[in-house]
């Protein structure tokens, strides 16, 4: 019986060897439309029964994250970065959890007591790992979000964002204007060419 034991083992041990985390190409929008600049891990969890997701060209989405489209859009603008363990959520019951039975259905009359909303991040937005992303939020184009913050509102563009709760703690148009005093070829490519003027 241990010899069963071992090489079922063994057996499982080989197989999820085989099995790792990889960046698989392209993604269908909810227009139906087939997006081979886009970069998903196969061990992040899209939620997306009810076609609400849509994401724009170029957006890495990286492993082990949890994006829950079945509720309200989500919309990820272009060039954004979304690193690991990150959970995009569009309804959480955290509050009518503890008021009902397992046995007990939610009705449009508690509808207050659960949090249902969209979700939208703007373009050139990188977003730390280990953040969570609340139903409602708006995160503007060319925010940092930091590792571990909480994010619930909205958040206007540029915003260096930390903590849970998520606060304002700078602006990326100045960590970007010393980048591009010190590299001023890539003044060129820069995707907000109007910021200082």
């Amino acid at each position: 019986m241990k010899l069963i034991g071992r090489i079922k083992s063994k057996l499982l041990y080989l197989l999820l060897k085989k099995i790792k985390p990889e960046i698989i190409g392209g993604f269908k929008n909810s227009n139906e439309i087939f997006n081979s600049n886009i970069g998903i891990s196969n061990f992040t969890h899209v939620s997306n029964k009810n076609n609400n997701l849509y994401i724009e060209e170029n957006v890495f989405i990286g492993h082990f994250n949890y994006i829950d489209g079945n509720n309200a859009k989500i919309t990820i603008c272009k060039n954004v970065q979304i690193t690991n363990y990150v959970s995009i959520l569009t309804h959480s019951s955290h509050h009518a959890i503890r008021l009902f039975d397992k046995n007990s259905l939610i009705t449009d009359y508690y509808s207050d007591l659960c949090c249902v909303g969209e979700i939208y991040i703007g373009e050139n937005c990188y977003i730390g790992p280990h953040t969570v992303i609340m139903p409602g939020t708006r995160i503007g184009k060319g925010s940092i979000v930091s590792a571990f913050s909480f994010l619930k509102g909205e958040y206007p563009e540029f915003a260096i964002i930390r903590g849970a709760p998520g606060k304002i703690i700078g602006n990326t148009k100045e960590i970007d204007k010393e980048n591009l005093k010190k590299y001023p070829e890539l003044i060129k490519t820069y995707y907000n060419k109007n910021a200082f003027n």
